[in-house]
């Protein structure tokens, strides 16, 4: 069987990329566990690895320095589509993201996107109420002492 194929796909800007470089660490019915360099070379950061959170609609991913010292975990909220002709998932970013810091601090991010692409047509009424809902979720985990669980998949790994 071929290896499943990753799309990024983004609302803004508009683009749909197949992460060619990320390396399947593991898969299951729950996860799917990746290691990654950035596809476009950052100042702050170089490499990572991600957990595809696929009930919940999570991407939870630890982004690395070029020293290898954390940097923080970047939480996605996403949508899947399973294209299963191709052996493919498209992972699409729903724009809202929160930044937890090795420290415990706690950043939302890109709401305005959010709110953008909803005045631009770019998303739906019932899509942007799915990404809220999912960023309720995970700040609820957060702010409950849960992260832990997001985060063991890749500590398992000790990616």
């Amino acid at each position: 069987m071929d290896t499943l194929k990753l799309y990024r796909k983004r609302i803004i800007p508009s683009e749909c990329l197949l992460l060619k470089g990320d390396k399947i660490e593991k898969m299951d019915e729950e996860t799917i566990v990746t290691s990654w360099t950035t596809i476009n070379p950052k100042q702050e950061f170089s490499h990572g690895c991600s957990c595809y959170f696929l009930q919940h609609g999570f991407k939870i991913s630890k982004f690395y320095r070029h020293d290898n010292s954390l940097l923080y975990w970047y939480c996605d909220i996403v949508d899947f589509e399973k294209k299963e002709e191709e052996n493919a998932l498209i992972v699409t970013d729903l724009l809202a993201d929160v930044i937890v810091y090795p420290d415990g601090r706690v950043k939302v991010v890109d709401l305005d996107e959010l709110a953008d692409a909803l005045d631009k047509g770019l998303i739906t009424p019932e899509l942007l109420s799915v990404s809220l809902r999912r960023l309720n979720e995970l700040l609820t985990m957060i702010y409950r002492d849960k992260f832990d669980r997001l985060q063991s998949p890749l500590e398992q790994l000790s990616l």
